[in-house]
This record gives C-alpha cells, sequence and structure tokens, in this order.
C-alpha cells in the first residue's frame, strides 16, 4: 500500500513541477505556453485557465498523498526508541570486568545501571513527622 502512495505522490510531484514551469510568470522567464501569435488551438487566457486549475488540483493531491504518506509511517508497528528494541539484560548476570562495562556487552552497561535506578526498590512507607 505504501508503495503504490509513493509512486502516485511523485507522478503528482513531476506533474506539478511540470505545470509550473509551463505558467507564464511576469517576467517571461521559463513561460512556454501561449506567446504573441493568437492563432494557437487555445488562447492565452485559456491557457492561463487550465495550468492554474491544473496547479490547483495538483497542488491538493500532493498535500493528500504526504498526509497519507505520514498517517501510513505513523501506523507502521516500528518501536518508538531504539533502547526498547534492544534486548533487557537479566539482572542475575554477574557484573563484567571494567573494560566491558561501558559497551554494555556484559550485561551491566550504563543503560542497566540507569535502569535499575529508575524502578522502585519496594513499596514507598510514608515518613512519619
Amino acid at each position: 500500500m505504501e508503495t503504490v502512495v509513493i509512486v502516485i505522490h511523485l507522478m503528482v510531484v513531476l506533474a506539478l513541477v511540470l505545470v509550473v514551469l509551463l505558467q507564464r510568470s511576469e517576467g517571461g522567464a521559463l513561460g512556454m505556453g501561449g506567446g504573441g501569435g493568437g492563432g494557437g488551438l487555445m488562447s492565452s487566457r485559456g491557457t492561463a485557465n487550465v495550468l492554474t486549475r491544473a496547479t490547483a488540483i495538483l497542488a491538493v493531491a500532493f498535500f493528500a498523498t504526504s498526509l497519507t504518506l505520514s498517517l501510513i509511517a505513523s501506523n507502521e508497528d516500528s518501536p518508538a526508541s531504539i533502547l526498547d528494541a534492544a534486548p533487557a539484560a537479566t539482572s542475575d548476570a554477574p557484573a563484567a570486568s571494567g573494560a566491558d562495562t561501558d559497551t554494555g556487552a556484559g550485561g551491566g552497561g550504563i543503560l542497566d545501571s540507569l535502569r535499575q535506578q529508575s524502578q522502585p526498590s519496594g513499596p514507598q512507607v510514608p515518613a512519619a513527622q
């Protein structure tokens, strides 16, 4: 589904760029439509109306496909964080040597010690005043 929407999105982008480049600009930069003589198939005013409508339709299609792609990406089953995808180390493993401590290879890394500190140790008893 995502691939189909991406292909449609790319076709809309290319068409939008083409239509924008075909439009007549104030400075006459890349405007190729109309141009001087009135003997063309459509008048310059009719060409401008068609290109303006086509630009509006393609712009709406561009926004629709962009929103669809963002919704598809947000609904994928992917972990919210890299730390959520990492396998949890067992707390029964003995502490590793000092060389392996910061790499986390022995199970006694920095992230494991932070996780143990953030977990409550037991039921909290209110202090007497």
